[in-house]
C-alpha cells in the first residue's frame, strides 16, 4: 500500500465511506463530548474488527445508542440489552453493548469530576495542548 496518495493516506482505498471518514474526521481535533462518545462507543465496538465495519454500521449505533446521548444511554436495561441483541444495525456482542451502558456511567462521572470529558482528556497532554502534526507520510507517524 502506497503511503500518500493524492494527499490522502493509502489506507483509505477507494471505499467512499472510508475516503470521507478520511477527509473529514480522522486526525482532526474533537473538543465536544457528544463526538467524544460517540468515538468511545464506536472504537469499543470495532475491538477484533475492521473499522469500515463499524463505520458501516455507525447509523445502526447512532439509532441504537440514541443519538450518542450519553445519559439516555446510561439508563439502558438489561431489556435494552436484550432488544439490541437483535438489531442487525450494530455488531450483536452482548458484552460490547454492555460495554457501552456501562462507559456512559464512566464517561458522565468523568464528566462531573473534570466538568467534561474533554477537559479531562486535555489533562493527559503536555501543557494541556493537543499534539498537532502534519505528517508528510504513514511512516513518519509514531507508534
Amino acid at each position: 500500500m502506497e503511503d500518500i496518495i493524492n494527499a490522502r493516506c493509502g489506507w483509505a482505498g477507494t471505499d467512499e465511506l472510508y475516503i470521507k471518514y478520511h477527509d473529514e474526521e480522522w486526525g482532526k481535533p474533537v473538543t465536544d463530548d457528544k463526538t467524544l462518545f460517540e468515538f468511545l462507543v464506536l472504537e469499543s465496538a470495532q475491538a477484533g474488527l475492521a473499522w469500515i465495519t463499524i463505520l458501516r454500521k455507525r447509523e445502526g449505533y447512532r439509532e441504537a445508542f440514541h443519538g450518542f446521548d450519553v445519559e439516555k444511554v446510561a439508563q439502558m436495561t438489561p431489556e435494552d440489552i436484550d432488544r439490541l441483541m437483535q438489531f442487525d444495525g450494530i455488531v450483536k456482542n452482548r458484552l460490547k453493548i454492555n460495554s457501552t451502558v456501562n462507559n456512559a456511567k464512566l464517561f458522565m462521572a468523568v464528566q462531573k469530576e473534570f466538568g467534561s470529558f474533554y477537559q479531562y482528556a486535555l489533562s493527559f497532554f503536555p501543557g494541556r495542548q493537543p499534539v498537532v502534526n502534519n505528517f508528510k507520510t504513514l511512516s513518519q507517524i509514531p507508534a
